[in-house]
């Protein structure tokens, strides 16, 4: 071999090296958001909110901070290089050249950052958040969101410029990204999918939307077999890894009124079974999502197919799921029944009998609305699961 083509060989793999350290602490930056936002839960209703500079925010904003500084050097790196194929695979704002998910996450991370003196005048004005969807909550959602996003289209996009050997393991690190904005999307709709809510209408709506919608860009995007279920896995073990950790700290709450004293960080609820249903839609990409030959009705018919059967197996799993979560058999450490529940709540028999489905009973109609939602989000999924199989920018 000439030294000529050793000195390729080496700077192909020291560019692979780069874009893999560059891909893991993105990955890293990432999960802090869930993580730190499912401690945040935890910390308001264990202790109360006592100061900004708790160490989950400071989890939170790292998870904006970290990935926006590396992307930030990665932005100068491609501006001022003179890579031809760096350069190609990037996109240009105001004179300066990066990946698109560069950018997104740039902006994000500044959305973050710019809540955090909104939601500290908040709480100094209004005291204690009623509810999570607040204003300066809402404005760092949406900046959590895009980090989210624009870190998913990074990997995707590393993936797509790896060389086939690579891009087996590569299709792992898209899964896990998507796994973790699954955590980041349960983290918002929490106020949805409580065990108590599992026997309403309205939140077999809410499991078919952006949970559906993320699965559906793992199974179609993701270079390996069975990412929607390596996604879902993922999920789930952020939360359980936290029911299991957080209340191992001790704590007691300094703000009144306390209806239910504690003693130690309270715990999130028990996540969805989202394994079940993605078992089911890596299996039917596997079979029927890569034909021979595509025809323009093929992701339409697809879509009737993934919606359908996510929610053949979503609706009779949670609704008998979120029944034994409010029995006493999951009254443990690990189902952690008793003990999600925040010290202002007053001890009663609501905390583990089903709310609203008198008001929002599961009917034919609402079963129907679910199929459609389910539809939809399956279709939209598999057009920005072909978009990030196609990225490379």
């Amino acid at each position: 071999m000439s030294a000529t083509a050793i000195g390729y060989s080496e700077t192909n793999d020291r560019t692979s090296n780069n874009s893999l350290i560059r891909v893991l602490v993105a990955l890293f930056g990432l999960a802090c958001l869930p993580i730190g936002s499912l401690w945040d839960i935890s910390h308001h209703s264990t202790i109360g909110r006592d100061t900004f500079w708790t160490p989950a925010h400071i989890v939170i904003q790292l998870g904006g901070i970290v990935p926006a500084l590396l992307f930030t050097i990665v932005a100068l790196r491609t501006t001022f290089s003179k890579n031809a194929p760096d350069r190609d695979a990037s996109v240009s704002f105001w004179g300066a050249r990066a990946p698109l998910g560069v950018w997104v996450t740039i902006w994000g991370a500044v959305a973050m950052v710019s809540s955090a003196p909104f939601d500290n005048w908040w709480h100094n004005a209004y005291g204690l958040d009623v509810k999570i969807i607040s204003p300066p909550h809402t404005i760092l959602g949406v900046g959590m969101l895009a980090v989210g996003f624009g870190v998913m289209l990074f990997v995707f996009s590393a993936q797509n410029q790896a060389d086939a050997a690579s891009q087996q393991y590569r299709g792992v690190f898209c899964a896990v990204a998507v796994g973790i904005m699954l955590a980041l999307v349960g983290d918002f709709t929490t106020e949805y999918c409580w065990p108590n809510l599992q026997h309403t209408a309205h939140f077999y709506r809410v499991v078919c939307t952006l949970f559906l919608f993320l699965l559906v860009i793992a199974a179609r995007a993701a270079r390996i077999r069975g990412a929607a279920t390596i996604a879902a896995a993922t999920y789930m073990t952020i939360y359980i890894l936290l029911i299991l950790i957080l209340p191992l700290f001790p704590a007691h709450p300094k703000l009144g009124p306390i209806y239910h004293p504690v003693d130690h960080m309270v715990p999130p609820m028990f996540p969805l079974l989202l394994v079940l249903p993605a078992l089911a839609i890596d299996l039917i990409e596997w079979k029927f999502g890569q034909p021979a030959e595509r025809r323009w009705w093929h992701d339409w018919l697809l879509a009737i197919g993934l919606g359908t059967a996510y929610l053949i197996i979503v609706f009779p799993v949670q609704w008998n799921f979120s029944a034994f979560l409010l029995s006493d058999a999951a009254d443990n450490r690990f189902f952690a029944r008793s003990g999600h529940w925040p010290y202002f709540a007053e001890h009663g028999e609501w905390m583990n009998t089903f709310w609203d489905w008198r008001e929002d009973p599961v009917r034919p109609a609402g079963i129907v609305r679910a199929f459609i939602t389910a539809c939809i989000s399956s279709r939209i999924g598999l057009w920005f699961g072909n978009y990030f199989l196609r990225l490379r920018r």
